[in-house]
């Protein structure tokens, strides 16, 4: 059985896969840039778990190979090290470090000692939860009870709000999770997270591709006033639509002010059956409390104009590929993702209390049909 031939990527090969990926492109495009399978560049990426490693660099004060190039030939014309220092403006402990660490005055070899300074500046530091016992079994015991990592940072720091050292960013949850070579968080502890991902995304990034941009007549969310984006007044809502089995769909409402949630049961993902089943909806609430939509681009939405004339309800839309525009929708859709998850028959699920997002262990919203 012939081995497959190891294929190294040179660095200006690494950062341009890098460049695509966080632009957004998948993959297999990715692989065909370079004549490659996408296994070839999953290889590249899933080691930091899909985020970028950061750029290496040597700090400002320290010796460069032009100082070690001077450090040699001054050595080989017997100079002290105090004039050599002198000479470089450093520290004489400073290079006399440098050469006893580099094999003495006479072995002495300026690039040789460069590359070694190179190599011995990877220690990568510590993250928090490696070095907190407390923190690290805290988070791994949440994320078991589906806690999402932002869930848990807030709720360190309402804990303990007088102790940093007991607090830590969702950021550094997230990282110590994909990148697996901390070995801080176990693997497993993937699989409680509501987006079931090995590796990240980047935020450009959308598997969503089929219909993006073909909302005619579509106000973009750059004209939403700006009573809607600091989410003082009540009434603007996000919305969207999620999928089960049986060609069953549900749409998802989330109210930006209080994080009051609704999901709305349409008989399918066509235009005219999702705009109908928000119109018979906007009929269960006061006009003031529904003033506005926010929407991704599908296509599921491409009769907007229907919804407005009817309910005199203002439509945006978001930019394309950009989810985050309605995050509250978004984090709602994966909270309900685990108790309604894919496969699920959403025509089945039963009406059940009001309430807010992420207020309880049971989802609370209204199903209404």
């Amino acid at each position: 059985m012939r081995r497959r031939r190891r294929v190294n990527y040179s660095v200006a090969q690494r950062s341009e896969i890098w460049d695509r990926w966080q632009a957004g492109e998948p993959m297999s495009s990715i692989g065909r840039r370079f004549d490659r399978d996408s296994s070839l560049v999953f290889s590249v990426i899933s080691p930091t778990g899909g985020i970028r490693p950061p750029d290496r660099h040597r700090a400002k004060k320290a010796l460069s190979l032009f100082d070690r190039e001077e450090i040699s030939r001054w050595l080989i014309l017997r100079r002290s090290l105090r004039s050599i220092a002198r000479h470089l403006r450093r520290s004489p402990s400073t290079i006399s470090r440098e050469v006893q660490r580099n094999g003495g005055a006479d072995r002495y070899r300026a690039a040789r000692s460069d590359q070694a300074a190179w190599d011995r500046a990877r220690r990568p530091k510590p993250c928090k939860l490696a070095c907190r016992p407390f923190l690290r079994r805290t988070v791994s015991t949440l994320l078991r009870r589906q806690w999402s990592p932002q869930q848990i940072a807030g709720w360190l720091k309402r804990t303990y709000p007088m102790d940093l050292q007991k607090q830590v960013s969702h950021e550094t949850i997230y990282r110590s999770l994909f990148i697996q070579a901390r070995g801080v968080l176990k693997k497993e502890l993937l699989e409680h997270l509501r987006a079931r991902r090995t590796v990240r995304r980047s935020r450009h990034a959308s598997m969503k591709r089929n219909g993006l941009g073909q909302i005619k007549n579509a106000v973009s969310i750059s004209a939403r006033p700006p009573s809607v984006e600091d989410r003082a007044v009540p009434g603007h809502w996000e919305g969207d639509l999620i999928g089960g089995s049986g060609n069953s769909y549900i749409a998802t409402l989330v109210e930006r002010h209080s994080r009051y949630v609704m999901l709305v049961k349409v008989a399918n993902k066509d235009t005219e059956s999702v705009v109908s089943a928000l119109i018979k909806q906007s009929q269960r609430l006061p006009a003031d409390l529904y003033k506005s939509l926010t929407w991704d681009r599908g296509k599921e939405h491409a009769d907007h104009q229907r919804l407005t004339l009817a309910t005199q309800v203002e439509v945006y839309f978001c930019d394309p590929q950009s989810p985050w525009q309605r995050g509250s929708n978004e984090n709602t859709n994966r909270l309900l993702r685990q108790y309604l998850p894919r496969g699920t028959d959403l025509s089945l699920q039963p009406a059940t209390q009001s309430g807010h997002e992420g207020r309880s262990s049971i989802l609370p919203c209204d199903i209404v049909s």
